[in-house]
């Protein structure tokens, strides 16, 4: 298997997973099957739009862009939290919010723009394929993964009989990994842009311990807050 091919299958991967994302909060949420295919319709759009400008872009002025947006990624992981934090406080107390906070997880947001834009550039340096065709091939492969997971996690929610507690917790397990990604990763490139992370791969084992213990501490702050309106 040719590098192109590791590539294009890397790339769909990802959309699947952002795809999967979307779809956890259109299934857990309250709203119609026509809302939820107007949501994928969105991304279905927006990726043919990022499609047909894709051999116009290049890879250099995104990453300029991209590390402009660090702090956006900070603050889509912040409202993340924070609405699933507002998700379960209100559910806990009888009240269903989740027809709207599931926007904060479902709706288009920098990093899933960025996702789509990024994942049209590169299969259109891997396929030989017109933009447009880039668009669809992404667009349709972002509609499936929505459709199909948001309709499987409904019937998952009905089936074991989840609420939208579940949602406000993935939503601020995601919103923690968001963070954890704008605050390590970019110090992690620098260390390695300054040599002082060694090829070996000794010092490396302390950026996962770093997350490990990040994740559990965020998750105990959260459970406070949550039971004790702290």
């Amino acid at each position: 298997m040719d590098s192109a091919m590791l590539t294009v299958i890397g790339i769909m991967i990802g959309i699947l997973i952002f795809g999967i994302k979307t779809g956890l909060g259109c299934g857990f949420s309250n709203i119609t099957a026509r809302e939820i295919l107007t949501i994928a319709s969105s991304y279905f759009f927006l990726a043919l739009l990022f499609g047909s400008v894709a051999d116009r872009l290049s890879l250099e002025a995104f990453e300029k862009l991209s590390s402009m947006g660090m702090g956006i990624h900070v603050l889509v992981s912040l409202l993340l939290i924070g609405a699933g934090i507002y998700t379960q406080k209100k559910w806990n107390s009888g009240k269903d919010v989740s027809r709207h906070t599931f926007l904060a997880i479902s709706m288009p947001c920098p990093v899933c723009l960025g996702a789509l834009a990024v994942s049209c550039m590169l299969l259109s340096e891997s396929l030989n394929l017109s933009g447009i065709k880039i668009g669809l091939l992404v667009g349709i492969s972002f509609f499936t993964a929505v459709v199909v997971s948001s309709f499987l996690f409904r019937f998952g929610k009905t089936r074991y009989g989840k609420t939208p507690e579940t949602m406000g917790s993935a939503m601020m397990l995601l919103g923690i990994y968001y963070l954890l990604g704008a605050l390590l990763i970019p110090a992690y490139i620098k260390t390695k842009q300054m040599n002082l992370v060694s090829t070996g791969g000794g010092d490396t084992g302390i950026i996962p311990l770093m997350a490990f213990g990040v994740i559990v501490l965020a998750g105990f702050f959260m459970d406070r807050i949550r039971r004790h309106d702290l």
